[in-house]
Parts: C-alpha cells; structure tokens; sequence
C-alpha cells in the first residue's frame, strides 16, 4: 500500500513560507510541487488546483489546507508540504489562518490515489500534537520521519483493533473528501478515550471503506449518522439512528457518543417503510413547488428576452453625445424602443407570479393575479395568493 512518505520529496518541503494572501501561497505551493518532478505543465496545473478552490476553500480547519488538483498535466502522483509559521488567510471553514499546507497532485486515472492519500492525511491531521510536531520540525529530514511515524502506527493500531463493537458510525460529507474521514477519526478517537469503541464506514469520493457487516449491525446499540448527504439507512431497520451533521462528528464526538449510549431514551427507533412514505411525500412536495416555479419562468422568459433585445436595439440607435445620462432615449426612434422593452420589463414580473397561480389553483387563481395588478397594486395594498 502505498504510503504518505511514497509520495512526497525532501525537495518539496519547505519550512519557512511567508504570505500575505491565499493566490500567493497557492503559487508558492505549486512550485514546490513541480521539485517533486511529476507535473508536465505548471501552469495547467496551477489551473486545476484554482479552479478546486473555487468550488470550496480546501483549508479544512484548525490551521490545516489540503489544496488538490488532478488531471493529464501530472505524471505521477505527489504530495508537496509548507509550514506557514506566521499564517496566512485561506479561507478556511473556521475563519482561522492556515499555518500547514499540504498540496496533493494526481495523475487523471482511476485509481483515486490523491483521495486515498488524503483520507489519510485528514486522519493523521486530527491529532493536535501531530500537527505541532510538524510545525516545529527542524529539517525536511525530521518533518518526514514525524509523518512516517505516525502513519504507521495509525495502520498498525487499525489492524490490532478488536471487531466488537457497541456503537457504529457512518460520514460523509458533499465533497467525500477531507471532513468525512475527520469526522470519523474524531469519532473513533473519543471512543477509544472513553472506553466505548466505535467502528465509522466512510462513504467519500474513494468509495465505501471500512463497511459495517450486518453482524455488527445487528450487535450494535445505535449507529451515528454524521453526513450532510443522503444516507442509505435501509440495513439499519429496527436500531436506533442517531443522525447529525458532519461538523457535529468533527467538533462534537462526544456529546454525540454520551447520547447514543442513552439510546433507549433519547433516540428513536428507525423503521425503513415509514421513512419511504417520507421521503416520497417530500420528494412530490419539491416537485410541485419545482413544476410550480418553471410554469411560471417558462411563462415569462420570452417578455425577458424581448424586454433585453428590444432596450440593447434602443441603446443601437441612440446618439451618447446628446446627453449621456439619458442614453437609450435621447432619439425618438431610441425612446420607442427603450420604452416598450422597459414595459415588457415590467410586465414579466405579473406574468411570473400569474401563471406560478395558475399551475397551483388553474385558471381562478391567474384571474386574482390580475386583479391583484389592476386593483390592489394600485393602492399599494398587500395581496397574498
């Protein structure tokens, strides 16, 4: 298996990184990367790490970034690391300046290993005094030997764990990247701290890992659901589910643990067919209010498309010079134009709230909207429909 130290070079290790904003020190990181030799175009990869950070700040908290990027401009996988002893602002989840960085590149193919590495290395990052050891590291040398160290015996201390478990776990979060396997590692270490050991199957973007069997299961008191996606609970018929959010796994393991072990009188027991009926009521709930909607865009684009043509024509023919505060009606030509296309402006506003009416309540309902237009308007009263 491939190990955090299998990726990583002496010469992509600095120490010492000053900057004043998240571009620089993404840059900067980019560079140290290309020492590790495995980026065939720096600026294209420059490109993705950007683009990653504009779906989300990848700096995950507590001083923390793992910035990533994959694709064709890599040849093999890598990891780059920089200690920023003064921070620096990344955007984080917390708000907190970003004191270590770990920037991860792979190659574009299946085998996910910047994921794999990464689940590991958000693990490995749980733990306080790692972190510390890593930022007062006095070499690359030292700095390295710290995450060899402490990789292994994380994977020594997962093969010697016992199967027998009183509480399960699942998390997961939108991105199936860093804060799945941070929540799981703050649920599993505050097991282990407070003498009830918990097992936590991830569901990240590297695919289902460390499953809970359906012996476990049904052994188990209660299962923690920490995820901010859908869940699959239908193996859990009949236990208790305890579900949270995934920051809840992270910060709070153990309100969540001391809660689960009071199943019997603060969780309630999950049914999955009566979940189902749920879930389908709130599915043709969204649905209409999604039909809703649309019939009444779909209604009113073609006074918005107009509305646009028609002012961008009167801007075509008007003359700037005359009074360019005015421009778009300095000419009477321009002025027709401008002055239809500002009513078709007006317009789409009654024609999306009359026919979103029409698609709740048929046609009584558009006949109120326009009334409503004609009548109350007028008077600026308030109408609800």
């Amino acid at each position: 298996m491939m190990k955090i130290t299998d990726l990583i070079k002496k010469e992509a290790i600095d120490l010492k990184v000053k900057a004043s904003k998240k571009e620089e020190i993404i840059q900067k990181a980019v560079e140290l990367m290309t020492k590790n030799g495995n980026i065939n175009n720096q600026e294209e990869y420059l490109k993705l790490v950007k683009k990653r950070e504009e779906e989300g700040s990848t700096g995950i908290g507590e001083g923390i970034a793992i910035p990533h990027g994959k694709g064709d401009c890599i040849s093999a996988p890598g990891v780059a690391a920089m200690v920023i002893p003064d921070g620096v602002n990344f955007e984080s989840l917390d708000g907190k300046p970003v004191k270590l960085l770990f920037l991860i590149a792979a190659p574009n193919n299946k085998e996910n290993v910047h994921l794999e590495v990464l689940s590991r290395l958000s693990t490995l990052l749980m733990d306080e005094k790692f972190r510390k050891r890593l930022m007062e590291a006095k070499s690359e040398e030292e700095f390295l030997t710290i995450i060899d160290k402490a990789e292994t015996e994380k994977l020594d201390e997962k093969k010697e764990k016992k199967e027998n478990f009183e509480l399960l776990g699942i998390t997961a979060c939108p991105t199936g990247i860093a804060h799945t396997y941070m929540a799981a590692e703050a649920l599993e270490q505050m097991g282990d701290e407070i003498g009830h050991p918990i097992k936590i199957e991830t569901q990240g973007q590297s695919g289902v890992q460390n499953q809970l069997t359906q012996q476990e299961i049904e052994k188990a008191k209660a299962i923690i659901i920490a995820a901010d996606v859908k869940i699959d609970l239908a193996r859990f018929d009949g236990k208790r589910v305890l579900r949270t959010s995934v920051s809840e796994g992270i910060h709070k393991p153990k309100e969540l643990i001391e809660k689960a072990l009071k199943a019997e009188n603060e969780i309630p027991i999950y049914h999955h067919k009566e979940n189902e009926e749920e879930s389908r009521t709130k599915q043709r709930k969204e649905g209409n209010i999604y039909r809703h909607l649309m019939n009444g865009v779909t209604h009113m684009l073609p006074f918005v498309v107009g509305g646009g043509i028609l002012i961008a024509i009167s801007f075509l023919l008007d003359n700037y010079a005359i009074d360019p505060s005015n421009f778009g009606m300095n000419t009477p030509i321009a002025a027709f134009f401008k002055t239809i296309g500002g009513m078709a402006f007006d317009f789409m506003l009654l024609i999306l709230a009359g026919y979103i009416a029409m698609s709740i309540g048929d046609r009584p309902r558009i006949s109120c909207r326009i009334c409503w237009w004609s009548h109350c308007k007028s008077r600026n009263d308030i109408y609800f429909f």
